[in-house]
């Protein structure tokens, strides 16, 4: 535990500090109106599936593979991992850029958006996919970094990104000295031309002499790339099925009505800040496993993963709880609409408390991916879609009147996600691998 709170505290203030980013984003947003509000919702899963992608799944295989190559003390299978894993991130980044640029607004359009909101849906949404690739790109880097045990310049990168955010965002949303602005869409390229600058950092840094693990480039590595691209697709589905939940429960909460939409996106933003508290323990759970792994070390890298997730779920439940007891602590920030504040305020009260299993759930995935072991928690979060679509079609094709029992079946999901993944890891542990 120590161990853990030490080397994740970088990672985690970091990360918090760029969920104070999402949320100032949704503030300034909300100024807009509940339409701007509620077309940013029908975005925000796919800008986060983005994030997660990136970060998290290829992110979190890159680290792990730069870790168990430096645990067996093979310095150039790590510069080779680490090489080939930001290339491979690159061009998905921009394969995902060009897939969102053409078919985004039918997207939009077949989850439910019309007229106003489908406009502010579209707005946002083109300099997140434009900007895709530079996303990408930092966060690979950040990756390696991270692997080869810097968690703090990562950290400190995220850290001043939000900064700068802060002060560039309203003057993109809102304009400045006659210049009337870009509206929603500001939000967005602040952040692309900030990312930009993050990649930068991190370039140079692992472009240094000095470094412990350097980018140089290199010949074809086929070892290192297919390692790399197994892992990192096995662990894409992840997110893309997380975030599809997200996007599904949005849509079947579009049937209820315009607030009960905005009301759902602002509860299920909460969720987004579970999601960097877990990535931020799980950057420093990652290489601490994959480096245990590489050393054959592997009941003490099954420990280091159930202590780290523990951990996480405590700290999630703490504050879904909160925000269940006090909804307008959170809903506040975004929207003074009664109707949409109420429909937020009873997710929160049905959903909250039991964010527990999707901290401790993200957090074990990551462990999961330091010791490239990805099969049951893949199936949890198969699990956890078949849940979201199937029950939540019979609550809505049902003809219920009230959304709770939309949120119950969240509940479900997560219940199945978590589930699933304890069990196969309780029945094969890593040490018996």
């Amino acid at each position: 535990m120590p161990q853990i709170l030490r080397l994740a505290a970088p990672s985690v203030t970091g990360l918090m500090a760029w969920t104070l980013a999402v949320i100032y984003d949704g503030w300034i947003i909300g100024g807009l109106g509940v339409e701007a509000f509620a077309g940013v919702a029908l975005v925000l899963p796919l800008s986060m599936m983005m994030v997660q992608i990136s970060r998290a799944a290829f992110g979190g295989a890159l680290a792990g593979a730069v870790a168990r190559a430096l645990g067996r003390g093979d310095l150039a299978g790590a510069q080779a991992r680490a090489l080939h894993g930001v290339a491979l991130e690159c061009l998905l980044g921009l394969l995902i850029a060009m897939a969102g640029l053409l078919g985004g607004s039918q997207l939009f359009a077949l989850l439910g958006a019309r007229g106003a909101v489908l406009t502010a849906a579209e707005a946002y949404a083109l300099p997140v996919f434009a900007g895709c690739g530079i996303t990408f790109c930092m966060n690979g880097l950040a990756s390696v970094v991270s692997g080869s045990g810097n968690l703090r310049l990562p950290a400190l990168c995220m850290i001043g990104i939000t900064l700068l955010h802060l002060a560039l965002c309203p003057l993109l949303v809102f304009g400045m000295a006659g210049w009337p602005g870009l509206g929603v869409a500001g939000a967005g390229w602040s952040l692309v031309l900030l990312n930009s600058l993050g990649a930068l950092v991190l370039w140079r840094w692992l472009r240094r002499k000095d470094a412990p693990l350097r980018l140089v480039p290199g010949g074809f590595d086929q070892a290192a790339a297919r390692e790399i691209l197994r892992l990192g697709l096995a662990a894409g589905i992840s997110p893309v099925i997380s975030n599809g939940c997200v996007l599904v429960f949005a849509a079947l909460a579009a049937r209820f009505g315009t607030d009960v939409l905005a009301g759902y996106g602002i509860g299920a933003r909460l969720e987004y800040i579970m999601v960097p508290i877990a990535f931020g323990f799980g950057a420093a759970i990652v290489p601490l496993v994959g480096r245990n792994i590489g050393a054959g070390q592997a009941a003490r890298a099954e420990r280091i993963a159930w202590v780290g997730s523990a951990l996480v779920g405590t700290i999630c439940a703490a504050i879904g709880t909160l925000c269940a007891l006090w909804p307008s602590l959170w809903s506040g920030l975004y929207t003074s609409d009664p109707a949409a504040a109420a429909a937020a305020a009873l997710y929160l009260q049905t959903v909250g408390p039991c964010y527990a299993l999707l901290g401790f759930g993200l957090t074990f995935f990551m462990g999961c991916q330091g010791a490239g072991r990805l099969g049951w928690p893949l199936g949890g979060s198969v699990l956890r879609l078949c849940i979201a679509v199937g029950a939540g079609s019979l609550v809505v094709g049902s003809g219920q009147g009230n959304p709770q029992w939309l949120y119950l079946v969240v509940i479900a999901s997560l219940l199945g996600y978590v589930g699933m993944m304890v069990a196969g890891t309780l029945r094969r542990p890593w040490a018996r691998v």
